[in-house]
């Protein structure tokens, strides 16, 4: 039997992730033999991190089961930033079926949850996605774009201190937004721009076509319809083929 180290089969699984390869990571770490309760937990939160990843961007609720194994995980051998970065994906489970069935009563509670992981994470590149968490959640079920834009910005700072191009590519997503919705075209393409190539950069497929579904908004509003629906239809098939629905949906909408 071929060993490996549990730490080597968990960073893959995570590039799988970003590459929108759920299933293949699942059964990368479905077929290690951890024995020690230290690799069993890592194992746990690699798993969880899969379901909770894919589960947003498939919009299915299939993270309670990975969540639940993590927590035993945790309890046979307690880690404080692990157990962050459980209670980290446990508020993402929380936060995508919210915003996907709209129930905004959740909203407070939510943003709540996320200051407190922010206020107790062990460094800034955790503390950086929990302001981003705050943020969105405040954006999308609160429609408090003043609170979202404050921890957006927050999350950029810390994400910048912490080196984290995923945090840096998700806040510059949203204050690109911001920038859009404020009629500053020329801000939201730097903004965006910026937010693709890093996202790109860590081979995180679905953060790059999100971020070129909203540049292709950005041509139509710029006045080249031609090259949006150009981008919108290259966007489509990449969805289509990595079953993402709705980025497939949503660029759908833009062809025509």
């Amino acid at each position: 039997m071929v060993q490996v180290e549990i730490s080597a089969v968990a960073a893959a699984a995570g590039q799988l992730v970003l590459a929108g390869q759920w299933g293949v990571a699942r059964a990368l770490l479905e077929a290690t033999q951890p024995v020690e309760p230290a690799e069993v937990r890592a194992v746990a939160l690699a798993l969880a991190g899969v379901s909770v990843d894919e589960d947003f961007a498939r919009q299915t609720q299939t993270g309670e089961r990975s969540l639940a194994a993590l927590g035993r995980a945790l309890e046979a051998l307690p880690d404080a930033t692990i157990r962050w970065d459980a209670a980290l994906l446990q508020l993402r489970s929380d936060y995508a079926p919210a915003l996907f069935a709209g129930a905004t009563e959740r909203g407070d509670a939510l943003v709540a949850e996320a200051l407190a992981l922010r206020d107790t994470a062990p460094d800034d590149g955790r503390a950086g996605m929990a302001a981003f968490y705050a943020g969105v959640i405040a954006d999308n079920l609160l429609s408090d774009s003043a609170a979202a834009f404050t921890h957006y910005t927050e999350a950029l700072k810390r994400g910048e201190s912490a080196l984290d191009d995923l945090v840096i590519s998700l806040a510059l997503r949203h204050l690109g937004d911001h920038a859009h919705t404020a009629g500053d075209l020329k801000l939201a393409r730097a903004l965006w721009e910026r937010s693709t190539e890093l996202r790109q950069k860590i081979g995180h497929l679905l953060g790059a076509l999100a971020q070129q579904t909203l540049l292709s908004v950005l041509l139509k509003d710029e006045g080249d319809g031609p090259g949006s629906r150009a981008l919108a239809t290259e966007v489509n098939r990449w969805a289509h083929q990595a079953g993402i629905p709705f980025i497939e949906q949503q660029t759908a909408e833009m062809m025509v």
